[in-house]
């Protein structure tokens, strides 16, 4: 199939927006420059940014509620760990974990993104446990925001699925030795590493933990290609991980969209009353049908552009999507568009296609300048930075 070309009255050809960001001023170039570091530390975890609410919101639909950071008892002896959000808040990369009590220890899903956070989830966890340690601890996937805290959990046995461990042990390689103060990240310099899961499993896997069934059942690929999540069918809760994103735009950088529309329709039928997802607020079937709702409608938009040759930063500046303009975040429809893009054009791969983003993001920002549209650009150091968060 023909890759997705741009209008030249209107856009421009990829060539062209890469020899722009070569000859481009130095204002742009410095923001460009300081990208790839802030890119090579989101491999590992989010860089501190600034709220860019684009496209601009829509007055017709409601905003995000707010919900507070806490360790919340959804069911006995289970506990999600809400790292908080909402409308005007900053929280790209803030992750939702979960603890399981038993008898003598604790089991935790996902790390979080770096020092604060995992010891704060930590040290709720102990508080409202009776001071259990955690003893073992799943990675529902290897993005940063649920990784990047293994460090801290050190009396812990860490379990993914395979995927998530050879993920992990790649971007190993290439961490920081030392985290960088960022707010509610680090606020200290100190030793970083990330830490692989040292067990995987590939399918379902069941714990009884004292009076309570947990079952770890693999959706892959959706988000990844190795996203694992928490179901207690006693209790009707399912801990999604990044399957589900609830008031938020969803982050398609290593996904596999319409794989993970199906994943989503799925759990329709599944005995479910509530929702923990990976980002935002505690829901249920409702809020997870939305969230697949924003990639069919995205999907609609982007597939009449893709049609016309547009090329995937053209389409994302042109695509308006309703209620779903008013989520945090709105931002991602670029890389959303742009795996769209790949899997129409059966370039799709498991990786994210970083360039790609890059080049949809510049071509973005000349749609919005020609358009008058300032207020709608998009830093690429910000894109760039939230790449590899979620």
């Amino acid at each position: 199939m023909e890759k997705p070309k741009n209008s030249r009255a209107t856009q421009l050809t990829r060539r062209e927006a890469m020899g722009r960001v070569a000859i481009t001023s130095q204002g742009v170039a410095s923001v460009l420059s300081s990208a790839g570091e802030l890119a090579k530390l989101a491999a590992q975890g989010p860089a501190p940014v600034q709220a860019t609410p684009l496209p601009a919101t829509d007055p017709k639909f409601p905003m995000p509620p707010t919900w507070n950071r806490e360790l919340k008892q959804v069911a006995p002896n289970v506990y999600a760990y809400m790292q908080g959000g909402g409308a005007g808040i900053s929280a790209a990369g803030v992750s939702n974990a979960l603890i399981v009590a038993g008898p003598d220890s604790l089991l935790a899903v996902d790390a979080t993104q770096g020092p604060i956070p995992a010891r704060s989830f930590i040290a709720a966890a102990k508080q409202a446990t009776g001071g259990k340690e955690i003893t073992r601890l799943v990675n529902t996937h290897h993005h940063g925001d649920h990784v990047n805290g293994n460090q801290f959990f050190t009396h812990a046995e860490i379990m993914s699925h395979p995927y998530c461990r050879e993920e992990c042990i790649k971007a190993a390689a290439t961490t920081p030795k030392t985290w960088t103060v960022t707010p509610g990240i680090a606020d200290a310099v100190e030793e970083r590493k990330l830490v692989p899961p040292s067990v995987t499993f590939k399918d379902d896997l069941t714990y009884f933990i004292g009076g309570t069934e947990m079952q770890f059942r693999f959706a892959g690929p959706a988000h990844t290609w190795g996203d694992m999540m928490a179901y207690f069918p006693q209790h009707k809760i399912l801990f999604s991980g990044d399957v589900a994103f609830f008031w938020v735009a969803p982050y398609a950088n290593n996904s596999y969209i319409t794989k993970w529309i199906e994943v989503c329709d799925k759990i329709q039928g599944w005995d479910v009353d509530m929702i923990i997802p990976g980002h935002g607020p505690i829901g249920g079937k409702k809020e997870l049908a939305e969230m697949a709702d924003y990639f069919r409608v995205l999907g609609v938009e982007a597939r009449k552009r893709y049609g016309a040759k547009m090329s995937a930063g053209a389409a994302a500046a042109e695509i308006r999507l309703g209620r779903f303009d008013n989520w945090l975040g709105p931002e991602r429809l670029i890389m959303d568009v742009v795996r769209w893009y790949e899997e129409w054009d059966s370039t799709l791969t498991p990786d994210y296609n970083a360039m790609a983003v890059r080049e949809a993001t510049i071509e973005y920002n000349e749609v919005k300048k020609k358009g008058g549209q300032m207020s709608g650009i998009i830093p690429l150091s910000r894109m760039e930075a939230l790449a590899d968060a979620c």
